[in-house]
């Protein structure tokens, strides 16, 4: 968010900080699509795949 927000920005109050933070999160959310494939080649989906818990 840092990058499409608030990067080469200087907002003189918290109020125009939070209107363009709103904003973007509005514009992304427009946006969304669900992850449909979401790692569906990863080795961690493999059943032998090595578990190591601390």
């Amino acid at each position: 968010m840092r990058y499409f927000a608030l990067n080469g920005t200087d907002h003189r109050r918290h109020a125009e900080q939070d209107a363009a933070i709103c904003d973007y999160i509005r514009w992304r959310n427009r946006r969304a699509k669900p992850k449909s494939a979401f790692a569906a080649g990863s080795k961690i989906r493999h059943p032998d795949y090595p578990f190591k818990a601390a």
